[in-house]
């Protein structure tokens, strides 16, 4: 099977499902989560195909909102992720969301199928974002919108308080050339283009500021940066046994200034990009 990530981002992503950081991993990214559904505006009855939708989001918050009449299709080359998926539908009752093993870029499913796709945090790591894009399109019904949120730039608080400090030290690019890029699309217009040049129609793209905050510790919101890393893996590589108490101090420095009694504040800015299939 041709994979639409590098296999080292689903390991990645089961860190993050890890009891250690599930829950806080989860509120991190509620904010996120909340604006590409209110985005992508889902309506009862419809059929919804969530691509790379690791533990389950925003596919089973979309699940609740179809309704009875409706159905969320969760899809992810990871079975891990969709396991840990499936437990949190099922401790929510919902019985109209199903998950599914397949690649982004060969779908399962016959023409026409969905009414609306979303992917949160997924399109940057297609191997072929052209092709899969237009395999999505064909499993789209005319007029169905597929809304996606993507990283804005490296160049904001919450990367530059955690893998900047790492680059301040080490030097170098923060992504090697060729490897998976979370911030692929982080320049106005690059994601709407590749939209567009798969053939969707009203193609829309913007770029918001959400909460990202962590409900814990400075020491821990580290320890998580760095287990979820898996993209910037070369950048850590690089770093000596001898640069780390350096790099581990100014780290913790620097979060702590974004820290209260509550945890550890930022403001996240997203790429919020869709087009909608014209036939």
């Amino acid at each position: 099977m041709t994979q639409f990530a590098d296999t080292s981002w689903g390991s990645s992503y089961r860190l993050i499902a890890a009891d250690k950081w599930k829950a806080k991993s989860a509120a991190m990214g509620r904010s996120v989560t909340e604006g590409l559904v209110e985005y992508a505006r889902a309506r009862p009855g419809m059929q919804v195909l969530d691509l790379a939708s690791g533990t389950g989001e925003p596919a089973i918050t979309l699940a609740g909102m179809v309704g009875s009449q409706g159905h969320v299709t969760a899809l992810d080359l990871s079975s891990e992720l969709l396991e840990i998926a499936s437990d949190r539908a099922r401790k929510r009752g919902l019985n109209n969301i199903t998950f599914q093993e397949a690649d982004a870029h060969a779908l399962p499913f016959a023409d026409k199928a969905f009414d609306l796709a979303t992917c949160r945090f997924g399109v940057m790591f297609f191997k072929d974002v052209t092709h899969a894009l237009r395999e999505l399109a064909r499993v789209l019904r005319p007029g169905a919108r597929a809304c996606f949120a993507a990283w804005g730039p490296f160049e904001q608080p919450y990367w530059q308080a955690t893998m900047g400090v790492v680059v301040k030290h080490v030097g170098g690019p923060v992504i090697p050339q060729g490897g998976s890029d979370p911030f692929r699309f982080a320049r106005a217009g690059s994601l709407s283009d590749v939209i567009r040049d798969s053939g969707f129609a009203d193609v829309e793209e913007e770029i918001r500021e959400f909460d990202w905050s962590w409900p814990g510790e400075a020491a821990e919101l580290w320890d998580y940066a760095q287990a979820v890393a898996a993209p910037l893996r070369s950048l850590l590589g690089r770093v000596s046994a001898e640069q780390w108490p350096a790099i581990n101090a100014e780290a913790l420095q620097t979060l702590k200034k974004y820290s209260d009694n509550e945890g550890v504040h930022f403001k996240a800015q997203i790429v919020l990009a869709s087009g909608k299939k014209s036939t």
